[in-house]
Order: C-alpha cells, then structure tokens, then sequence
C-alpha cells in the first residue's frame, strides 16, 4: 500500500472520529506515571547558547500574520540573533505555571494537551554567527546541538526534487512529531494533532519571519526516508513532517560532506514504557513520498474549486484599510501575551473585529501545495454567538467576496456546546470558527500525503486566528469536536466536508486560568 491507494487516509479519518458513542466506549485513561516529557534531550551532546536578548518587530502583528510572499533582492541570510528570536517565539518556553503537581513550561504557540510533541532542527550553511551544521533546537535550555557538521543542505534540495526555495535556501528548519508524547492522551487520534500542532507553530513562525522581511516558504512535498536519516530519527517513533526554507541566496548548495551515518547519540526515555499506537505508524508510512517524480508531481495547485452561490443574506467583512496597519502591538508582545482562554464572558465582540480577523488570518499561506498565493483546501464555517453588526446564526465565509453567507439565523448557543464535545467553551465564546475540507478531491490530487496537507492547513489557519484574536487583545482557544456531528449542522452546504480544526473567539473573563488545549 503507497501514497496513491487513498482507501488508508480514509480509514484513519473515519476510525478517529470523534461521537458520543467513541467517547463513552473507550477504556482509556490518563496514565500519570507514565506521562512523556516534553523535551527530547541527548544525554551528552553540549548545547550552543541561543541569544537571549531579542528585538521587537516594527510591523504591528496584524500585518505579519496577514504577510504574503516575501520577494528581495540578493541575498537575505538569517543571522544567530534572528534565528533565535525565531525559535523563541515559534517553540521557545514563555510561560511557567507552578501547581501541586509541579510546573507546566507553556510555549509560544498553542498545542494540543500542552504537551509539546513538536520537535525543530536547523540544517544550514555558514551563517553570520552561526557554523554550517545540522542542529537541534532544545527549548528546555534555549539551545542548539549540532548532531551533524558541515553543509547538507543538498541533501534537503535532492529529498524536495529541487524545490526552488529549498535550492536558493541558506537555512532550512524542519519540523517532526514525537508521536508517543501525544498519543499518551489522545491515542490514535494524535495523528492528526501532529498537524494541528505543527500548523499552529507555523502560523507564529511564519508571521515571525515576515516581521523580519526574511522570504520563507514550507515545503510538505519530500522524500521522506532521506531526510529522517539525516535527522537521525526513527519514523515509527518521530518523523519529520515539513520544512520551511528561510531566506535566500544565490549559490547553490555543495555536495553533502558524506553519506548520513547512523548518528547513535543517546537520548533521555520518554516514559517508563511506551504505548504503540499501529494506526498512527501506518498512517504516516502510506503517505511516503518514494522519488524525485512523486515529489515533483505533489507540487503546484490544489484541486479547483468554485465559490458556491450566495445565499439570500450575505454580510461583507467591515470595510477596513486593506493596506499595512500602522498602529497595533508587535508581534512579540502578542505571542507572549497570548494563551488559550479558558472561560469566556458572554459578551460580544464587534464585526469589525470579526472582520479583522478572517481577513487577516486567510490570505494565504506560503507553501509548496498552494499555488499560486492564497489558494486554499479549507473553507471556514461560523458559529456566531454575539458579534455586534451581525445577527447570530450559522455561516459561511465566502473568501471571494470576502463576506459572510448566512445559512441559518438564530441563536445555537446549546449547539455549539454540544458539537465540542459538550464544553461550555464554545457556548460561552462569540465566534466559533471551523476549518473545513473535502477531503475527496484533495486526496485524489495528493494521495494519502493530501490528508497531511489539510489537517496542516487548518492548523496554520487556527494559529492565524489565534494571532489575530490577541493582537486585538480577544481571546481564543483551539477546541475538538464530534466530527460528523459538525458537517450535518452546516448541512447541506457542508455535505461531504470534514472538519480540520476548532478555533473558538471571544472576550475573556476575569480571572480565567490559562493553560494549553
């Protein structure tokens, strides 16, 4: 079974979706003992201290999560500093909660549980206070190890089949999913957190790297086997996900120094014993790219789709400057300030800020499978509680007209409880947000590889809401759902549709505790 026999990304969506009955039929708990850390740390490789002293973007945040693709002329090489300011504020440690138990290390970008499976590296050339090497970032000490020195870049461009930004690329980030970290909760439907949570972590490193006026781009097309032998890592156990290519230069990479020997340096266990979850190790291996043809062939446009006609109520985003903002805090300080709400005043929040919101958070992503700018395989549905300007009801967004097409007036409070698994979040919250996919088509075009796509896509969607709420000083929370629970209550627009992601919006109550969904 390959990339192509899509009956497996099939299988897996339908065998974790979320129902009454799967809930209240699972025997599984939280076995505390057992819990993984949150850190993958080597035993004996010293860490490179990362910068601490960071500066502040002068772009208002709101322009950097809404960035398009950055173009420059000649070379834009990060240096030390703003790579560290960019694992800081996408992974980095910027909140301690000390409670009975011990401390929870929040991070800069919301993740499923808190339980922070997301792992980054770095592969890159010589870089301005930085040796070309291939490294691993260490939030716990705010650290880089090298595991490998030397340039291996060409390793990345020959993986991605020559993916321009990767073969103009100075550096590299890749991202991987230590799947036992999550699954310790969420079992097999950790797969699809792999995403969620990378795509969340995205959202922050993206709007980071526009903030710097450094070109990046993410790359989910690659062959798989090569790149986790250069990271070293066991793809049953952690496999890496994505990478983004940051900056630019003009000379190509040189040959890798050698073949990627086995590397053998010890890490600290998880848990006193791990849990196998086979559907999460299936799942993953069927989406394997297997050479240069199949990675070329993943690249370039999604399925097409065409904007349903509106329906006879249909409300435009508030009219709003579309050029750069020039007031609003910077990037940095919404990401420290930012959390995921806890409780929600029953309040409304204003269509302006609605407005602000979608708009920002859907202009595009810059990535391999989203040609050109701006495309799409999400559709976002509302929710809408209390919004000052708008009637409450259902809704679809329709980015074309960039207006919202109501699909049911009236007041679905008690539902929007119900279809978030019973949470009073979601009734309380002024908007509820959902990132939804026909999967069909997509799969069609991507294979199984698809199924990545879309999950990853409604995470970096969720993280620009997630942004865009706070740098407005709202609050939101990603939440989980009963999945065809969902696409009934938006049907018939929604027939065939499933859902990626739960983002919930609103003003926050006093005295709210934060921590992670």
């Amino acid at each position: 079974m390959g990339n192509r026999d899509i009956s497996a990304a099939r299988t897996y969506h339908d065998d974790t979706k979320h129902s009454y009955a799967s809930l209240h039929s699972t025997p599984h708990f939280l076995d505390w003992p057992n819990q993984p850390l949150p850190f993958k740390l080597y035993r004996d490789l010293e860490p490179l201290p990362l910068p601490r002293e960071r500066e502040v973007s002068s772009a208002p945040a709101l322009d950097s999560v809404a960035s398009g693709e950055i173009e420059v002329e000649g070379e834009r090489l990060p240096d030390f500093a703003e790579l560290a300011r960019i694992f800081y504020y996408s992974a980095g440690i910027t909140r301690v909660r000390t409670h009975a138990g011990g401390q929870i290390l929040f991070r800069a970008a919301a993740c499923t549980g808190a339980l922070y499976h997301i792992e980054l590296y770095l592969i890159c050339r010589e870089l301005p206070g930085l040796e070309a090497g291939v490294y691993h970032f260490g939030p716990s000490d705010f650290g880089l190890r090298k595991l490998r020195g030397g340039d291996w870049r060409s390793v990345l461009v020959e993986a991605s089949a020559s993916e321009p930004s990767i073969a103009s690329a100075p550096a590299v980030i890749l991202f991987t999913s230590t799947f036992w970290r999550n699954s310790w909760k969420y079992q097999q439907r950790a797969y699809r957190h792999s995403f969620w949570d990378s795509g969340t972590l995205m959202a922050n490193l993206l709007a980071e790297a526009a903030g710097m006026g450094l070109p990046s781009r993410v790359i989910l097309g690659f062959e798989d086997e090569p790149v986790n032998t250069l990271l070293d890592v066991n793809a049953d156990r952690e496999a890496t996900l994505g990478m983004v290519a940051l900056g630019k230069t003009s000379s190509a990479p040189p040959s890798a120094p050698g073949p990627a020997e086995a590397l053998g340096y010890e890490t600290v266990p998880l848990s006193p014993a791990e849990v196998d979850y086979p559907e999460i190790r299936e799942m993953h291996r069927v989406s394997f790219l297997e050479n240069a043809k199949d990675v070329a062939a993943w690249r370039g446009a999604p399925p097409e789709r065409k904007e349903p006609e509106p329906g006879a109520s249909i409300f435009p985003l508030a009219s709003m400057d579309l050029s750069p903002v020039t007031t609003g805090d910077p990037l940095e300080e919404v990401i420290i300030r930012r959390g995921s709400t806890r409780r929600f005043a029953r309040v409304p929040i204003t269509f302006d800020q609605l407005s602000t919101i979608l708009d920002r958070a859907t202009r595009g992503i810059a990535a391999d499978y989203l040609e050109p700018f701006g495309t799409s395989i999400n559709d976002l549905y509302l929710i809408v509680n209390a919004v000052d300007g708008l009637p409450s009801g259902a809704y679809f967004y329709d980015r074309g007209r960039r207006a919202l097409d109501q699909l049911a007036e009236g007041d679905f409070r008690r539902e929007a409880g119900q279809l978030d698994l019973g949470q009073e979040l979601a009734a309380d919250a002024s908007v509820n947000i959902y990132a939804m996919c026909n999967l069909e088509p997509v799969l069609e075009r991507f294979g199984n590889r698809g199924y990545r796509a879309a999950q990853f896509e409604g995470g970096v969607l969720g993280g620009k809401v997630y942004l865009a709420a706070y740098a407005q000083r709202l609050g939101a929370t990603g939440l989980t759902f009963f999945d065809d629970d969902v696409t009934r209550f938006f049907s018939p627009h929604a027939s065939g549709k499933s859902v990626m992601f739960l983002v919930v919006i609103g003003k926050k109550a006093r005295r709210q505790v934060l921590y992670e969904r």
